[in-house]
């Protein structure tokens, strides 16, 4: 099977590396790509946002299966153009997509669907935004309705810095608070049959404690050892199958990867977002312990026919990825750092731990970082104790002048974790 898959970040690394363990593919593109993913796939320098540029790259190669990756170019069509093309394609339609790209229209599905969610208004004026954020109180939550890349969202005790945040944004989402823990629930779907993941958990939060401002993620592990054994299937029939549902039957249906981002409230579980395509960092935990050949399953998913298939099969053991992002991430990041010791990486523990690339390119010789979350380290273990230790003995090895990272990543749960096998011993 010809790939071909669309996007530069470690999501795409991530569904790359995995895709070049799958005995069925025969050839592995990418565009455009980045200095990692040019180690597993041949790279191609195309606008991901041109539908029919991406289109004509397919054609041009004979791939038998696009995977889009970003959110961006799924809202922006880059998935119906592949498809009129003839071309299977794994992500969903842009109407479809709009899911992620307006929070409003999730709030708005998700009523429809009769999905548990937060209180919310929708809100395009000062007035408004003052009157939503009086009738909630404090910690305010406020989501911009469009793309942010995972940084349109404040939750602040400080009324001011909400208004201003809500003022800044065109239209926005005012929500009520939502306590507990939070989870990320992966489905894969034809619009019809609803395939679950396995769970994780990530950190939004730049700073150790869930301090600092809030990012596309530092970090993320799985599997949860605290969540009820039942989770995934209270989301499945309360969330992921209602969701997906009601697109269909408003004439849009959903096919691709349909992300929950949830929060395990005291009132039960609770849809904080929908995300449209993988997650990154959660896709680099979630795929590292997959053990079913992954392209099978997206055109499975791409053709309408993930009913016939197989339950998946999943490894025993668990993951962490750390991201290492650059200096003044997320604010303005520097770029154009050289990035040394990946050799170090490779050589340490493969396959057991290793490096996916997100923000970087070559120059030259050398690879130097070109974005604010420039890598992510993946590890396996037996446990979350001896992942977390091989990810950060990885990241230790890596210099990268004024790059920052947690170093929290599943700490408490692999603490928690090993506590309780402790007793039950």
């Amino acid at each position: 099977m010809k790939v071909l898959v669309i996007g530069s970040g470690a999501r795409e690394h991530a569904l790359c590396r995995s895709l070049s363990l799958d005995p069925d593919v025969t050839a592995l593109h990418c565009a455009p790509g980045n200095a990692g993913i040019a180690e597993t796939a041949r790279l191609h320098p195309v606008d991901a946002l041109d539908g029919a540029a991406v289109a004509a790259l397919a054609t041009e190669l004979g791939a038998e299966l696009v995977i889009v990756g970003p959110e961006a170019p799924l809202v922006a069509g880059v998935a119906d153009a592949v498809r009129a093309a003839g071309i299977p394609c794994f992500g969903p339609s842009g109407e479809a997509a709009q899911l992620e790209g307006s929070k409003a229209f999730a709030k708005d599905v998700m009523a429809g669907a009769g999905v548990p969610t937060a209180r919310s208004y929708v809100c395009t004026t000062p007035e408004e935004v003052d009157e939503a954020l009086d009738a909630f109180g404090a910690p305010y939550v406020v989501k911009d309705d469009g793309l942010a890349a995972g940084k349109g969202v404040v939750v602040t005790d400080d009324l001011e810095k909400a208004r201003a945040h809500a003022n800044a944004c065109d239209r926005v989402v005012i929500e009520e608070f939502l306590d507990g823990p939070e989870v990320s629930l992966f489905a894969i779907t034809d619009g019809e049959t609803v395939v679950p993941l396995q769970p994780a958990q990530d950190f939004k939060r730049a700073l150790d404690g869930d301090e600092g401002p809030n990012t596309g993620g530092m970090g993320a592990y799985s599997p949860l050892p605290w969540a009820d054994p039942k989770l995934v299937e209270e989301v499945m029939e309360t969330v992921l199958q209602p969701t997906v549902d009601e697109l269909r039957r408003r004439g849009t249906p959903f096919s691709g990867l349909l992300y929950a981002g949830l929060a395990i409230t005291s009132r039960g579980v609770r849809v904080i977002e929908f995300n449209a395509r993988f997650g990154d960092p959660e896709t680099q935990v979630v795929l590292a312990r997959l053990k079913t050949p992954l392209a099978g399953v997206l055109l499975a998913a791409a053709e309408g026919t993930l009913a016939d298939l197989p339950p998946l099969r999943w490894s025993d053991d668990a993951a962490v990825t750390v991201v290492v992002a650059s200096y003044n991430y997320p604010d303005t990041p520097r770029t154009g750092d050289p990035i040394t010791g990946l050799d170090e990486v490779a050589a340490l523990d493969a396959p057991h731990a290793y490096v996916l690339h997100a923000g970087t390119k070559h120059d030259g010789d050398e690879v130097i970082s070109a974005g604010g979350r420039v890598l992510s380290v993946t590890a396996t273990g037996t446990d979350l104790t001896e992942a977390r230790a091989r990810a950060y003995t990885a990241v230790s090895r890596i210099r990268l002048d004024g790059s920052q990272h947690r170093t929290d990543i599943a700490a408490k749960a692999a603490t928690d974790a090993a506590t309780e096998a402790t007793t039950e011993a």
